[in-house]
């Protein structure tokens, strides 16, 4: 039973692309719900991660990377879903690179609002060659919002993690929890398994094809201790559908069987697993196709 102080509350995690907001709600909440790739723009969905201990509960909003270099209707969707999550969560982590704030970093920045805190989490400091440059750095990012606080962190390595969480609890409001202690995710396993497969065409394909590919699940049921799923990765052109398949099948099938591997860790049982490829042209522009992949 929660004690009568107990908090609970959102915490939107916001970045331009590739600054490991992904990585950072994944060693938060110490379960990878959240896919990471070193290219940009992995997460398209906002993704609650949950943390809970004795005294709080954290509600991680983990938001795709604002960015303005592409147009469609899918990053329309991202960059919306970026906006409404600052508005509605009681405290912002904006997450930055060590040593670096560039014109993306300050658009993002534009988007804060003043009237909730925000926490500046400086990421990738174990990347550092000269540490001494840190300091001088937070200084000067001191100077460019009125942070509510200012944490230098490394979230792949693990570093000053506990540390963000102690600076986070203060600014939860007074709240028994809105989740069960033991649920780490407010997705479903039907999302998860899509999302784990589109991490696998992210970290195993070439620049083009990830960005111009979806996952869709067309089947998932739970037989027991199984999970039988069926699944179709959806491509913009006939030659993508050639490469994500690969010379006998080869490539797909290694997309498959990693992906198949992270879900039985994730749900905890036997996974069946079949992928498909299929071609759709423009998928990413065709409002429909968006709404029932789960982009709103």
């Amino acid at each position: 039973m929660a004690s009568p102080h107990f908090r609970t509350g959102y915490v939107a995690i916001v970045g331009r692309p590739n600054v490991g907001k992904s990585t950072l709600l994944n060693h938060l909440i110490q379960q990878k719900i959240s896919i990471t790739s070193k290219k940009a723009q992995t997460t398209r969905h906002r993704i609650n991660g949950i943390l809970t201990d004795e005294q709080s509960q954290f509600i991680f909003v983990d938001t795709p990377g604002f960015q303005t270099r592409h147009s469609s209707q899918l990053n329309q969707i991202m960059n919306r879903t970026v906006i409404q999550s600052i508005r509605e969560v009681d405290i912002i982590l904006f997450v930055i690179e060590a040593i670096r704030f560039d014109e993306c970093d300050k658009g993002v920045l534009k988007l804060l609002p003043a009237d909730r805190p925000v926490i500046l989490v400086i990421n990738k400091v174990d990347q550092l060659a000269q540490k001494t440059q840190l300091l001088p750095f937070i200084e000067s990012m001191a100077k460019e919002f009125n942070f509510a606080g200012i944490i230098p962190v490394s979230a792949a390595r693990g570093i000053q993690l506990t540390e963000l969480i102690d600076m986070v609890r203060p600014y939860l409001p007074e709240s028994p929890p809105l989740f069960g202690e033991d649920e780490i995710s407010d997705r479903s396993e039907r999302f998860l398994a899509a999302e784990m497969i589109r991490e696998k065409l992210f970290r195993l394909m070439g620049e083009e094809i990830p960005y111009s590919s979806t996952v869709r699940i067309d089947q998932f049921t739970v037989e027991g201790n199984l999970r039988r799923i069926f699944a179709c990765i959806l491509v913009e052109k006939s030659n993508q559908k050639a490469i994500v398949i690969g010379k006998n099948g080869e490539k797909l099938k290694i997309i498959a069987t990693q992906a198949r591997q992270d879900m039985e860790k994730l749900f905890g049982s036997k996974v069946y697993l079949e992928v498909w490829v299929k071609v759709k042209n423009g998928w990413a522009d065709d409002i429909n196709t968006l709404k029932s992949l789960g982009y709103e």
